[in-house]
């Protein structure tokens, strides 16, 4: 039985996750830690010897670089590269650009923890998960999923909360669960579409 495969990687670490910035939309290359951790991924992904029709990737650098040193790695720099910023990071509003440390001297640590733990609280002009949540599953079931029902290896490079909310869409989390859910840097995360169903795999 032939199945095709979604794999998904969080950016690497960028300059503002390496200051402990909230980053949000502002557009922030990587460290070389970040380098480093693409590298680290993209020979994971060498491993499985999946040929990708596509990657799919955010309007950020961060996301796109990662992406690129990937592709790089495992030799597939010639296929198909869609960006689009349904795919960005959460929205952090005012919160964008502050020390996360000094935003809780500022506005006290449990409102900080409100807004970056809720499901659908945002900080102030920001986004909550459930706002992310809103663009990034339509735009995966619009535009992707019909690539992969139509048996296509697909790779998307995004960001910790992107990835949170198509991960708590494919794998049916609740809104309690999806809270504590952390997707790392440097771990790649496989799906296989089996009888026209995501399904997460380990390796």
């Amino acid at each position: 039985m032939k199945t095709n495969k979604l794999v998904l990687v969080r950016h690497g670490q960028s300059i503002w996750n390496e200051k402990n910035l909230f980053t949000g939309w502002k557009d922030i290359g990587l460290t070389k830690k970040g380098i480093n951790e693409a590298k680290s991924v993209g020979e994971q992904i060498k491993r499985i010897g999946t040929k990708f029709d596509a990657m799919y990737t955010s309007s950020l650098v961060r996301a796109q670089k990662t992406g690129e040193i990937i592709l790089e790695c495992i030799s597939q720099k010639e296929i198909e590269i869609i960006s689009d910023q349904s795919l960005n990071e959460r929205n952090y509003g005012e919160l964008t650009g502050l020390n996360k440390d000094q935003a809780k001297r500022d506005f006290g640590e449990s409102q900080v923890q409100i807004w970056r733990r809720s499901y659908d609280i945002p900080p102030p002009n920001g986004e909550s998960l459930k706002d992310t949540y809103e663009r990034v599953v339509p735009y995966f079931i619009k535009i992707i999923l019909p690539r992969l029902l139509h048996g296509e290896n697909i790779l998307i490079t995004a960001h910790g909360n992107s990835l949170r909310s198509l991960v708590k869409y494919l794998e049916k989390i609740s809104e309690d669960e999806i809270v504590k859910l952390e997707i790392a840097t440097g771990e790649p995360i496989f799906y296989e579409l089996i009888d026209e169903k995501v399904q997460r795999i380990v390796w």
